[in-house]
């Protein structure tokens, strides 16, 4: 191994620890890209991971809701509903969260969001006991 492949896969590692999660791009910019890895990282160290006046919870659910917002992958909403839940914060406060998108954003930016947390924390819901046509995730 290299002496840069081997910063590389010690910087991602401790990425992972550090947040709880690593996204697909930076293991692949880790590979093809590393120093500009390491400065991408260094602004969301600053504004996520660094201890300041907002706690690691609040940030987990501020992240979750401009995600959300934002209509981000699925995958990147639920790394952070993750953490979340891994840091203490209830289901229903992460979907209250959440629901604060619908009157911003919309339906279809709070349904990225609620589908990404429905499917970590396995809500389920009820099922007409009527005759109605399957409605899928929409309104």
């Amino acid at each position: 191994m290299t002496d840069t492949h081997s910063a590389a896969q010690d910087y991602v590692d401790e990425m992972a620890r550090a947040r709880g999660y690593v996204l697909d791009y930076h293991k692949v910019m880790a590979a093809q890209d590393f120093p500009v890895l390491r400065a991408t990282n260094g602004l969301v160290e600053a504004a996520y991971l660094d201890q300041r006046t907002l706690d690691r919870r609040t940030k987990e659910l501020i992240f979750i809701v401009s995600l959300t917002v934002m209509r981000a992958s699925k995958g990147h909403i639920q790394s952070h509903i993750r953490v979340a839940l891994d840091l203490g914060v209830t289901a229903r406060e992460i979907l209250e969260a959440i629901e604060i998108a619908l009157p911003e954003a919309g339906i279809v930016a709070f349904q990225t969001g609620f589908d990404a947390w429905r499917e970590v924390v396995g809500a389920s819901g009820l099922e007409p006991t009527v005759e109605a046509h399957e409605g899928g995730s929409g309104a």
